[in-house]
């Protein structure tokens, strides 16, 4: 079958514009509506000094707003030199249909500084992290009730836990100060599961992929997690959790893990602590003594294998590779790792592909747990969790006066367990990607227009920003 040839890629801006117009020619609302929902309502550009090493250097940074429909606004901070106006619209737009399509109270926004947070010092990146917030918060651009940043690539816990001190000395006063960015350390406010919260999101979402036999037909699978084949590339926050989760708890075997600088191959699977600790002290997968290292490190995502998670960087799978990925099953854990062109060509070729807007919406939903449990000021569980161990325990010891029969210490000791805040987050976060699969499939399979979840992941969450609009009087 011919194909058109395609001059250039699609920036990621545009993959998403036309991702949007696929899915909202299924929309019944007016041209005027669908303009105010794609378009990215403001977008504050920032150039600040900072004093550094003897010299003042100067940097830009973005805070992308894309849609109010539904306040705080909500969206990580990216450090990095890829950073500019296009990318962070792109992101912030994406945002605003993760959070519709998970049910998750934010509008979308995004942004960003163009460095390299390798550049610089431990306490250089704090000076600038705290100017850069200064100049946000006095446009209320980071504030807990209108704009909520996140953690993104190039920035984690120690980043958001400046952020929010530096907006706590501007506003002293402010009992929800806490509230004003997620992703913190869970000594200065954050919530526990959310360093996993990405990765566990991954998981869930294939658990879920694998409870609908047809889909997994689909896809040329069988069976369940289960000794499948897994390519991960980037090895980063999510990559690593996603691989470790899918490895140690579901049985899955992960035969080559990509990096930027190199890959490590091993058909008998890699185990990930072990992979992780080597790049940690040796900065590279290279010299792993277990598997084999090859430097095509991109070819690596054309092997055979049953599930290819990117997880790293926009782009990765695009019209110049495409034709060549043998993955049965692609599910996108970064943002836009495979490009409007790609998608036309994967899915022609029979590729189930996971959308991002789903797969990685873990992030923004512990981070939705985390804001509410700021403003409510206490930790999820504090109230319960003691007395459903009560309760629990009352319940097996008269199972066992019944029985005659006493249950063993260690299931005494499961079952008995009230849930403390991580099994709540991780209960909450299961349901929430279970629910939006369900949504994302319906619209899949009940419309013939609709040819894959993709296009149906878009849908679902358009109608809920065009009905909230309307409920605004638009």
């Amino acid at each position: 079958m011919s194909r058109p040839v395609h001059t250039r890629e699609m920036t990621f801006r545009e993959s998403t514009d036309m991702m949007f117009d696929r899915a909202a020619a299924h929309l019944d609302i007016s041209d005027g509506l669908k303009h105010k929902i794609k378009v990215c309502n403001s977008v504050y550009t920032v150039r600040f000094g900072v004093r550094l090493r003897g010299d003042i250097h100067t940097f830009t940074g973005y805070r992308a707003v894309h849609s109010e429909h539904v306040e705080p606004v909500k969206g990580g901070i990216r450090y990095a030199l890829s950073v500019n106006q296009d990318e962070v619209e792109a992101l912030a737009a994406l945002m605003t249909y993760k959070c519709a399509l998970v049910t998750v109270p934010f509008g979308g926004s995004k942004g960003g500084l163009t460095l390299n947070p390798r550049d610089w010092d431990e306490d250089e990146l704090e000076r600038i992290t705290r100017r850069f917030t200064y100049e946000l918060a006095k446009r209320d651009l980071i504030h807990p009730s209108q704009n909520v940043p996140a953690p993104d690539m190039g920035t984690g816990e120690r980043e958001m836990a400046w952020m929010a001190d530096a907006y706590n000395r501007l506003h002293p006063t402010d009992i929800d100060a806490r509230a004003c960015v997620t992703g913190k350390p869970l000594h200065a406010g954050g919530i526990a599961g959310r360093v996993e919260a990405t990765g566990r999101g991954v998981q869930f979402a294939l658990h879920e992929f694998f409870r609908h036999d047809e889909d997994v037909r689909d896809a040329g699978l069988d069976g369940t997690l289960d000794g499948k084949r897994v390519i991960v590339q980037g090895l980063g926050n999510v990559g690593y959790h996603a691989a470790k989760f899918l490895s140690e708890e579901d049985g899955a075997k992960i035969v080559a893990v990509s990096e930027y600088n190199g890959a490590i191959l091993d058909e008998k699977g890699i185990d990930i602590e072990k992979l992780k600790t080597w790049i940690a002290h040796n900065g590279s997968v290279k010299g792993y003594p277990h598997g084999k290292f090859v430097e095509d490190s991109a070819g690596v995502l054309e092997m055979d294998c049953d599930i290819l998670i990117p997880a790293a960087v926009e782009g990765a799978i695009n019209s110049g590779n495409a034709e060549r990925i043998s993955a049965k099953v692609i599910i996108e854990a970064a943002n836009g790792p495979v490009t409007a062109n790609a998608d036309t060509i994967l899915r022609e070729k029979g590729v189930f592909i996971i959308p991002d807007m789903y797969a990685n919406a873990g992030g923004v939903t512990v981070s939705y747990f985390e804001w509410v449990k700021n403003l409510s000021h206490i930790r999820f569980g504090r109230m319960q969790r003691r007395e459903e161990e009560k309760r629990n325990t009352m319940l097996l010891q008269e199972l066992e006066k019944m029985t005659g029969k006493p249950f063993t210490n260690d299931f005494v000791a499961r079952f008995a367990r009230g849930a403390d805040e991580l099994d709540l987050v991780r209960s909450g976060l299961d349901d929430t990607m279970r629910t939006a699969y369900g949504n994302m499939r319906a619209a899949w399979r009940g419309m013939p227009a609709i040819e894959d979840l993709r296009t149906a992941a878009y849908y679902v969450a358009l109608q809920d920003v065009a009905t909230s609009y309307r409920s605004l009087g638009l």
